[in-house]
């Protein structure tokens, strides 16, 4: 499975804000949308990646009041990407020894949206019961 399958079941919308926006307006628009990261966005183009651990990181660095610093102080200036035509399985992997729950997916230079590490163990798990059912089927007298 490809990661643009993915990408298909997900809305087209890509959460984005400027780089120098406040950090306070990142967290609300975080919070408003229910989402766990923004795309730092100049110009059209992406220019880093902003996540809810990057806020609690920028606490920890520049102190609690975070309200007033520009989204560029903290943000992810050189995320970890992925093709749309990658695996599911290297999405995983590169999550997984990055440490990170958002990757962004591109098409060439055009960002194509963004998959959390939940998008990618649901589809996991969707491959994996689709595999077991065709074993299942494959086995004689597999009960069911």
């Amino acid at each position: 499975m490809q990661i643009r399958e993915i990408l298909t079941l997900k809305s087209d919308a890509i959460h984005s804000i400027a780089p120098t926006d406040t950090v306070e307006s990142a967290v609300t628009k975080l919070v408003g949308l229910g989402v766990g990261s923004l795309v730092v966005l100049k110009e059209g183009q992406m220019v880093g990646l902003l996540t809810e651990r990057d806020v609690v990181k920028g606490m920890v660095a520049q102190g609690c009041d975070l309200k007033d610093a520009q989204v560029s102080t903290i943000m992810v200036t050189d995320p970890v990407v992925a093709n749309a035509d990658d695996s599911i399985d290297y999405a995983r992997d590169v999550m997984t020894k990055s440490h990170i729950g958002h990757l962004p997916i591109l098409d060439g230079n055009s960002l194509l949206g963004i998959i959390s590490f939940h998008d990618v163990a649901r589809a996991c798990l969707k491959e994996a019961n689709f595999e077991n059912s065709l074993l299942k089927r494959y086995i004689k007298h597999w009960p069911e």
